[in-house]
């Protein structure tokens, strides 16, 4: 069996490869059950949390992604969730590999913003906005240039100091890039606004939207965390990457339903609707577009595949 690093992933997964591979992949689907998740107790004050998401295409591969959440790791200096990812044969179970679980799903939840970012931003989008500053940022930014002409990037964060040191990594890309503390500002000037917070309370007001304007949002995974408010879902034409998931794990789409805002069914399509054509994507120039992401375990089975490919 092959251990495949996160290094090797890095240096293997580039995200126009890996946006055509999710293309195809929602294209013909795959079998991925529902996340089991499992409450571990542990001999610290909260319990751990075991997640297991399986995937598989029958006779061609098999594979499933072990996460652990560990809250109280950051006073062992310690990231608070880790994970592998194992791909085994799909006519014989036999494993193939095991590769580094976070760069694999940092990969593919960026490359599936950008997926959707391709039917959804304007052809001509230039100009994008950073939300957040973490892990997922500088991949978000680089998989949106990947599908759209983006040459003009800011970059907010609650620390100014880490907007600051982003935009000085990303602006070795050959992009224009800088940080700023002004947000409302930064939201009236992008085309893409592209969002990787923990924000339980909404960062994004829909009156900032300008017309035109594409909206990612990718942070929120729980039903109590929200990115954006409930005026951006209702001037949105709003897509997610799973009907499944999203109305039951996003609060940017459980809590406009919830509120009345935002039927199930005003949801104008998934990834498996648009990449088959099913669902028209952006209808007009000035439309405002709404895209949330929670993950599905197809992605991951995708991702692992090009990467065992390529390595």
């Amino acid at each position: 069996m092959r251990i495949i690093s996160a290094a090797e992933l890095e240096a293997v997964l580039d995200f126009g490869p890996l946006v055509e591979r999710l293309r195809r992949m929602f294209r013909s689907g795959c079998e991925a059950p529902v996340r089991h998740h499992h409450t571990v107790p542990t001999l610290g004050q909260h319990a751990a949390t075991l997640l297991l998401m399986p995937a598989w295409q029958m006779g061609r591969h098999i594979g499933v992604k072990i996460v652990t959440v560990f809250p109280e790791n950051g006073e062992k200096s310690l990231p608070s969730v880790m994970g592998a990812y194992l791909l085994l044969d799909g006519k014989t179970g036999t494993p193939l590999a095991l590769l580094d679980g976070p760069t694999l799903t940092i990969k593919r939840t960026a490359s599936a913003s950008a997926l959707a970012a391709s039917y959804l931003a304007r052809p001509d989008a230039s100009r994008l906005l950073m939300v957040g500053t973490g892990a997922l940022a500088p991949n978000l930014v680089l998989a949106h240039a990947t599908v759209r002409p983006i040459r003009e990037v800011l970059i907010w964060g609650r620390s100014v100091a880490k907007a600051e040191r982003l935009a000085r990594a990303l602006g070795r890309k050959g992009l224009s890039v800088s940080a700023t503390d002004d947000l409302e500002a930064a939201a009236r000037g992008a085309h893409v606004i592209s969002c990787a917070t923990l924000a339980r309370e909404p960062l994004i007001r829909g009156e900032w939207l300008p017309d035109g304007c594409h909206l990612d949002l990718v942070g929120g995974f729980t039903p109590e965390m929200r990115e954006a408010d409930d005026e951006a879902v209702r001037r949105a034409r709003v897509f997610v990457d799973t009907v499944e998931g999203a109305t039951k794990e996003a609060g940017d789409i459980v809590q406009p339903i919830a509120a009345g805002v935002l039927d199930a069914g005003d949801i104008a399509g998934d990834l498996f609707a648009l990449t088959r054509g099913e669902r028209a994507g952006r209808r007009f120039y000035d439309q405002i577009t709404l895209f949330k992401s929670v993950g599905t375990a197809l992605e991951d089975l995708a991702a692992a595949q090009l990467a065992v490919e390529l390595v």
